[in-house]
């Protein structure tokens, strides 16, 4: 998968943080803090783009892949609860323990950065049934991913084996979505799930919402 990235560095505390944000932004890519969850909505080219920044993080144990999608709307009709907070995201590897309280200051400096051609391979995700979901629950199983809210962006925080295994799944907004409603007339939306630690649950320590679901919105409208 190739696809058209900025670079940008930024300093932080001493050192250098990397951030890397696709050209042009997504424009069909909307995230949003429901209260109780975390509500994303793709449509099929939001939803490649999305796939091919996550197969990108899995190889960017350095980076912060962030999508500024914040001023996107989400599609006609769907429903929040209360008053959804529109969010970016950003995707950044476990290893690089980076401060999501420094955010804020990171991205004021930023800059233009300079355009870039990334590039991951297409088979970079495993087959759906090489995924052994089962081991996310042994006590000694790590590469689960986190999530935390920092300056009105979501970050998904996990190990390359995590933004991988869980990226099996998102492939499926892009393989299987688009025939969904064709395959199963009367179904309702196509979808997947991702939760933050080894078990469902409403609230991380931080009381950020503990289950990300992200939308495959064909008819989108805003």
């Amino acid at each position: 998968m190739e696809q058209r990235v900025r670079v940008h560095k930024a300093g932080s505390g001493g050192g250098e943080v990397r951030v890397i944000r696709p050209d042009p932004v997504p424009a069909r890519l909307a995230l949003r803090d429901d209260g109780h969850w975390l509500s994303m909505y793709a449509d099929r080219d939001g939803a490649a783009r999305l796939t091919a920044l996550w197969a990108l993080a899995a190889r960017s144990a350095r980076s912060l892949v962030h999508l500024p999608i914040r001023a996107n709307e989400a599609p006609e009709g769907v429903m929040g609860e209360g008053e959804p907070v529109a969010l970016d995201l950003v995707l950044v590897h476990h290893s690089l323990q980076f401060p999501t309280a420094s955010w804020k200051q990171v991205r004021s400096r930023l800059g233009a950065g300079r355009p870039h051609t990334a590039a991951t391979p297409d088979d970079d995700f495993p087959d759906a049934g090489a995924v052994d979901h089962g081991r996310r629950y042994h006590p000694t199983y790590r590469d689960h991913l986190g999530f935390d809210i920092a300056a009105h962006t979501l970050f998904v925080v996990g190990s390359s084996t995590a933004f991988r295994e869980h990226g099996t799944a998102l492939r499926g907004l892009v393989d299987e979505a688009p025939s969904h409603r064709h395959r199963h007339p009367g179904a309702g939306h196509f979808c997947v799930e991702f939760s933050s630690g080894p078990w469902s649950r409403p609230r991380t320590r931080r009381h950020v919402p503990g289950v990300l679901h992200i939308q495959y919105s064909e008819d989108w409208r805003a």
